[in-house]
């Protein structure tokens, strides 16, 4: 495992509340296309492509109709319904103060991620856009992270997978107990935590650098 390196964010859920935006994107999409779609199914499921969640609810011939109808409304409506989550930008500036990099890694697409992020006032050293579960292991690899921090099991396997430290924050639909399952090596309350922890990991680093 890596002790030195930059530190991925996963977006939705660990440094955004975009819930309100997605949720009412959603919405529009159910009323626009006349598909009941179940609100709470799409919560417990939050994280994972917008392709693979339409599959939920769309046969195959109409599935790339519903994800334009959705992100045409969610760049609508992300301006005025997304919010930083506690401790956002202090995990950011710990990072860089540091010396390492902040990276996004998300499954979202690029033309969801910029108007969420302009939204909370949040930039990273590097964006990396549309890969969700193992395809963020290998973004994270090819980083040589030392951190991957996120709200799901798949962001705490990724983060294992590709020798990172998974560090887990239930700021989304998942639980301390659902993360830690999956990989996570800490799971803090929430970012506002991240400062503080990042602080003693890059401690106890130099403690152990020869001297």
């Amino acid at each position: 495992m890596r002790t030195a390196g930059p530190v991925g964010f996963d977006l939705d859920l660990t440094l955004i509340n975009s819930r309100p935006a997605i949720m009412a994107a959603w919405s529009a999409v159910a009323a626009e296309l006349g598909v009941a779609i179940d609100l709470a199914a799409v919560d417990q499921r939050m994280g994972i492509k917008l392709e693979d969640e339409v599959a939920y609810w769309f046969p195959a011939d109409g599935q790339q109709e519903a994800a334009d109808s959705y992100r045409r409304h969610y760049v609508r409506l992300a301006p005025t319904m997304t919010f930083p989550l506690p401790g956002a930008a202090e995990a950011l500036v710990a990072v860089r103060q540091a010396g390492e990099r902040a990276v996004i890694v998300t499954a979202k697409h690029p033309i969801s991620v910029q108007p969420s992020l302009a939204a909370v006032g949040l930039q990273a050293d590097e964006v990396f856009t549309h890969v969700h579960g193992p395809e963020k292991a290998v973004v994270l690899a090819r980083l040589a992270a030392a951190v991957y921090v996120g709200d799901t099991p798949a962001d705490m396997a990724a983060g294992h997978a590709a020798g990172a430290l998974a560090i887990g924050v239930p700021t989304g639909s998942f639980s301390p107990a659902d993360l830690l399952a999956s990989g996570a090596a800490v799971v803090l309350e929430s970012l506002t935590q991240f400062a503080s922890w990042y602080s003693g990991f890059r401690n106890d680093l130099r403690e152990e650098l020869p001297r």
